[in-house]
């Protein structure tokens, strides 16, 4: 199996992870049918909505999940997953989020064993997306992240 092939099968199990966490459902909100343009007019939240990949980050040490560090957003779901080289998951955490404005607040409810600590915590950021381009900050600047649609 490809490294590809595993990623993508490593996170369908994070999604069936949330999925089986919640009796929220796990599928993109019901949108009208779109025409060209809708996408970077629509509401921040519904622009989330999918799956990202790390491509760049800015955070103290270096960071290994360029390129292979997974997130992913549902209505009003987060989940993200990082395997390394040989598809065996480094971690994987994740629970609810809300964004008001340009602020994306997120809670985690569920976390691997190497991310346990996180459960219960509570994150804030600021966030744009452009096009399939997601940047993301910390608010105190620390975590800069730019992540880049998948689906």
């Amino acid at each position: 199996m490809s490294s590809h092939a595993r990623l993508i099968a490593a996170a369908g199990c994070v999604a069936v992870l949330v999925a089986a966490c919640t009796t929220e459902p796990f599928l993109r909100p019901a949108v009208a049918q779109e025409t060209p343009g809708d996408a970077e007019s629509a509401p921040l939240a519904e622009q989330l909505v999918g799956t990202w990949k790390l491509t760049q980050a800015k955070t103290p040490g270096r960071p290994s999940g360029i390129g292979k560090r997974l997130k992913m957003f549902t209505g009003t779901r987060w989940s993200i997953v990082q395997p390394d080289d040989s598809g065996v998951v480094v971690f994987t955490h994740g629970g609810t989020y809300s964004v008001d404005g340009d602020v994306l607040q997120t809670t985690t409810d569920f976390a691997g064993q190497s991310t346990r600590r996180l459960i219960g915590r509570n994150g804030r950021y600021k966030i744009a997306v452009d096009g399939n381009t997601m940047r993301q900050a910390d608010s105190n600047g620390v975590f800069n992240e730019t992540w880049t649609r998948v689906d």
